[in-house]
């Protein structure tokens, strides 16, 4: 059991919309006590919402698409571009705690 990773697929000839779906909810995949692993560097759904054919010229979407998925709950990123992926981690860590601790203010209250 400790050496379960949770992949949920994004990518693999899915429509866009079931890819930003997955990201949108990977707290459901997080609940599953497992980590959650994301691999969204310069895949097809970045390439639709930019209108970029290159998987080469995607990078601005996957460090966008990075940041969400770490903030909600991604706790793997798998990438081709490691620096920026690194720092696309970080926001998203950011973002993740900032919301959690407005969480657990809401529900002191």
């Amino acid at each position: 059991q400790e050496k379960i990773i949770i992949d949920p697929g994004i990518g693999f000839g899915k429509p866009s919309e079931v890819d930003l779906e997955i990201i949108r909810e990977l707290d459901r995949f997080c609940s599953l006590g497992h980590p959650v692993l994301v691999g969204v560097s310069r895949k097809a759904f970045i390439g639709d919402l930019l209108d970029q054919s290159d998987p080469s010229k995607r990078l601005t979407g996957t460090i966008a698409a990075t940041s969400v998925a770490v903030a909600n709950g991604a706790n793997l990123i798998r990438t081709h571009d490691v620096e920026e992926g690194k720092i696309a981690a970080k926001v998203g860590k950011a973002l993740r705690r900032v919301s959690a601790e407005s969480e657990n203010r809401e529900s002191a209250e």
